[in-house]
């Protein structure tokens, strides 16, 4: 499907209205040709011939003319508008549908503010285009060939003059045409990548006052602000050269109707009414000769606007629903990961990764920055697909699991934390907003959450900013992690849940945790041992491995990567595991 088909798509369901609309315009443009022959009349019979009888029935046609073109217009105009929001409404919902179905991969290749740009100011030229420009272009070739017309029933000769800014015309409209187009485009690009700038500076406006670096970002700033200033004039420059040639066309018709009009009066070949008449008809040659430098333009930023949606809206994600899904309405929660490897751009992140995690277990996973802790619960989420082994949740791949039931199975507080600009209470509810406010605070409680929210001037109402503005790290994790746990999953999934938080409070989290009494199966990925200590099942990873696994008494008998993490913790060695191993690894990481 080519941009343009895409776009029909959209335009298509509207195209009754849109038919209607251009029988209006036509009817309209028709009844342009109406008031410059009654001038005429008005100079021949009336003031000339001494006809006054004409006069009353002349002027009515004028003034009814007049108001059934204005209300005419009105409605067509109202016709074209509302087309062009319903086509807006339509595309703007399809590609934001689109967007959501795109996965990690193709928002780790975008910026938001390039995908915001395709939301803005590429819809709204296609909106200017269906409500202004398909009716404008219509009407004014219309007009020009009625117009034309009308003239070569007043004199061939005339008319044929006339017509000799024609060829001169078309030939300044396909040179415009070509030079404009790919200014157009750079324009696009140039906009996108400021939006893009301003949005992440924006975003990010808490670490630039942090590091002083305000001189610094609108010196970057203005680097994108003059490259889009110079897209903007590159693509001014071809029109201010070829817009003055237009008028010069256009102008031409009047100097040929004074100059050849005027004489062919003098001798006797026209009537003055006539050339009253042809003059009327003039501003129906005029416009559009005038007007088409413009019209071109706004053609090809249309155009352009609908190629650069259309080609974010083609993008197809590599993580799709199967095409027989297998749904499961819920999930026991039993885990297993079958020789698992994954790679992305020929870099292996994780590699032959096996282990089981049973219903109601804990499933604690260790390891340095980069280890792959991460990635592994993304595989189970189906963030992302293994690129070898299995990922089974029930005895069944996730490949072939339904998407969403899959996830909403799932529930997980992430290591990035993002808080709508909602209150807490819509925050914590987000993925059950049909639950109860007592469910709300009994998840709010479990995660240690409750005793601050009620402090907050609003309590469960205060509205938090965007990502969270105005709470600390701590807060936005307790709200984070309540949110995860109203859900009731059968897989629950914290991800460096507890960081932020001190650890009285941490301690009382996990008491909670331990309540939900083997209800779901957890996974949690920190870095500080008193997370994991107590899990059923701990795993070390390191460079995409599991390099140790066992229970924390197994592992800090073995000596190794865990139990060298917990001396630098906990900075003493506990009594009853004072081994030989052990004692040789803490020596040797000193």
């Amino acid at each position: 499907m080519t941009p343009m088909r895409w776009f029909w798509s959209f335009l298509r369901k509207y195209r009754f209205a849109i038919l209607g609309g251009l029988v209006l315009t036509t009817f309209i443009s028709a009844m342009s040709v109406i008031n410059p022959y009654v001038s005429g009349r008005i100079v021949d019979d009336v003031i000339q011939g001494g006809n006054l009888s004409l006069l009353p029935m002349l002027i009515a046609i004028l003034l009814t003319v007049t108001a059934v073109r204005g209300v005419s217009r009105y409605f067509y105009q109202l016709i074209f508008e509302t087309c062009s929001q319903g086509v807006l409404y339509d595309m703007r919902d399809a590609v934001y549908r689109k967007l959501l179905l795109e996965d990690f991969a193709f928002y780790n290749k975008k910026k938001t503010g390039d995908l915001m740009s395709r939301q803005t100011g590429d819809m709204d030229a296609i909106r200017h285009f269906v409500a202004l420009i398909i009716y404008t272009v219509y009407e004014n070739s219309l007009q020009f060939c009625f117009a034309l017309f009308m003239i070569f029933t007043v004199d061939v000769r005339l008319a044929l003059c006339m017509l000799l800014v024609l060829p001169f015309t078309a030939l300044n409209t396909l040179l415009q045409s070509k030079e404009v187009r790919p200014t157009f485009q750079r324009i696009r690009e140039r906009f996108s990548s400021l939006n893009a700038f301003v949005q992440e500076n924006i975003s990010g406006n808490r670490v630039v006052k942090a590091f002083a670096k305000e001189d610094f970002e609108i010196e970057k700033f203005n680097r994108e602000n003059d490259a889009y200033l110079e897209a903007q004039l590159a693509s001014s420059r071809v029109w201010m050269k070829h817009l003055p040639v237009f008028e010069l066309f256009s102008h031409m018709l009047n100097v040929i109707l004074m100059l050849y009009g005027g004489w062919m009066v003098i001798q006797g070949d026209i009537t003055l009414g006539s050339l009253v008449t042809v003059n009327g008809y003039l501003w129906m040659l005029n416009t559009p000769l005038r007007m088409v430098g413009w019209w071109i333009n706004d053609i090809h930023r249309f155009t352009t606007s609908v190629e650069k949606i259309y080609a974010t809206y083609t993008e197809e994600p590599h993580i799709k629903m199967p095409s027989v899904p297998v749904d499961r309405k819920y999930f026991e929660g039993n885990v297993e990961f079958k020789n698992v490897s994954y790679t992305a751009d020929d870099e292996v992140i994780v590699k032959n990764i096996s282990f089981a995690a049973k219903k109601g277990q804990t499933i604690g996973i260790l390891g340095s920055t980069g280890a792959g802790k991460s990635t592994v619960m993304n595989l189970l989420c189906r963030f992302v697909d293994a690129t070898d082994g299995e990922v089974l949740v029930d005895g069944i791949n996730v490949k072939d699991l339904n998407l969403y039931e899959l996830r909403d199975n799932i529930g997980m507080a992430m290591q990035d934390i993002f808080l709508f600009s909602d209150t807490i209470e819509g925050n914590i509810a987000y993925g059950r907003p049909d639950c109860s406010f007592e469910e709300i605070k009994q998840a709010a409680i479990m995660a240690d959450a409750n005793h601050f929210i009620q402090k907050l001037p609003d309590g469960y109402d205060t509205i938090v900013g965007e990502r969270g503005v105005g709470l600390s790290g701590g807060q936005k994790q307790r709200i984070s992690l309540a949110r995860a746990l109203l859900k009731k999953p059968s897989i629950l999934i914290l991800d460096d849940t507890t960081s932020a938080v001190d650890m009285e409070t941490e301690s009382y989290i996990q008491e909670q945790l331990k309540k939900l009494g083997g209800r779901c199966t957890t996974f949690v990925i920190a870095y500080r041992i008193s997370s994991i200590k107590d899990a059923d099942l701990i795993l070390v990873m390191d460079g995409g491995r599991i390099v140790e696994r066992g229970t924390h008494q197994e592992l800090m008998q073995k000596g190794g990567y865990y139990a060298s993490a917990f001396y630098h913790q906990y900075g003493e060695i506990p009594k009853d595991i004072q081994t030989g191993a052990w004692q040789a690894s803490a020596a040797g990481k000193e």
